[in-house]
């Protein structure tokens, strides 16, 4: 990591630095205490956007978050409290595991209260980035022409490059399942699951009814390009897509969504922008026909994974690029990984 260009944590429109000093990378849950020791500076100037009550007693602020997050700011044995009360001069109350409540922070100094506060907004986000993706995104393409057009792709590609390294038909997306990915989402109560609802319906008021003219938007999916450096050892080879009309509204659609989900904390991605594509071929799928994404490096526990793919010659099916040109409109969906379909806003 570059000095001058440290890694930014940005939580409700404000930015923190990742500090530099003493940063390791931690597999383990018992390392949790660790982890806290000098991982962050913070601003410790009073900020308006908490909701710090004064009471009889001093001062109070509630920070809700999902139960499965409240063993990270405890810790092992404690530590990790019991260093936010010293150092902040507060007392933290964390609900028991599995009950739901919110955590409460309070102390004799508004300063103190902010400051415990703040460091918790950064160990709740730090370890949210941890989880594995529980849902995402998308736009389905899976259109009866579309799925018909897709397994003709299938077909001849299995005929002329069966015979190619990597290539068999256990790494082809299924065929009622062909989308365009938005975003992964990290999900992990009902009260953001509600949430994600909410926002997505707002976004439509705000501003998808008026980009799309309250009409479904028609996209194009013709050619294909992968997403390794190497087209010989290909991970993930998918369909490009494009506006039939030629315009950029689609563009604009999703990167508003992301920037709206991404300001919430619901996607923990940096991406400035949503790379436009259906993947129709991915490795991943060899182990697990339900995965999505090329990134799942983290168990609910937090602790790193290492997923080994084996790749695919694609250059002869680069030569080709013959998956069929077809319109299709497209509906705005949120999916449970691993569970099938679950519509949370339909824009047709």
């Amino acid at each position: 990591m570059e000095i001058l260009r440290p890694q930014l944590i940005r939580i409700d429109g404000r930015i923190y630095r990742k500090n530099l000093i003493q940063e390791k990378t931690y597999q383990h849950e018992e390392d949790d205490e660790d982890f806290y020791q000098g991982f962050m500076e913070c601003s410790e100037e009073p900020c308006d956007t908490y909701g710090v009550v004064q009471t009889q007693q001093g001062f109070r602020c509630t920070v809700k978050a999902p139960s499965l997050l409240y063993k990270h700011i405890v810790g092992k044995r404690g530590d990790t409290r019991k260093k936010l009360e010293v150092e902040t001069k507060t007392s933290i109350s964390i609900p028991k595991p599995g009950q739901d409540g919110e955590i409460v922070i309070t102390g004799q100094h508004r300063s103190g209260v902010i400051s415990a506060r703040t460091r918790i907004d950064v160990l709740l986000l730090t370890f949210r980035r941890k989880q594995p993706s529980t849902h995402f995104l998308s736009f389905f393409l899976n259109e009866v022409e579309v799925q018909e057009r897709f397994l003709k792709f299938q077909e001849e590609v299995l005929e002329k490059c069966s015979m190619d390294d990597g290539v068999d038909s256990t790494i082809f997306q299924n065929p009622k399942k062909l989308h365009l990915t938005i975003g992964m989402l990290v999900l992990l109560s009902e009260q953001e699951i509600q949430q994600t609802c909410e926002m997505l319906q707002q976004c439509k008021e705000d501003f998808i009814d008026g980009i799309s003219g309250g009409k479904p938007l028609e996209v194009e999916m013709s050619g294909i390009e992968y997403m390794n450096d190497d087209p010989g050892m290909v991970d993930v080879l998918y369909a490009k897509v494009h506006m039939k009309d030629g315009s950029n509204r689609l563009q604009e659609l999703v990167d508003r969504v992301l920037e709206r989900f991404q300001a919430s904390g619901l996607i923990v991605k940096d991406w400035n922008s949503v790379k436009l594509h259906a993947t129709v071929m991915n490795t991943l799928f060899r182990k697990d026909p339900n995965a999505e994404g090329r990134y799942n490096l983290y168990t609910a526990d937090g602790k790193y994974i290492f997923k080994e793919r084996e790749s695919f010659d694609g250059r002869n099916i680069l030569k080709h690029e013959n998956l069929p040109s077809k319109s299709c409109p497209l509906e705005v969906f949120c999916v449970r990984q691993k569970e099938g379909r679950g519509s949370l806003l339909s824009d047709s």
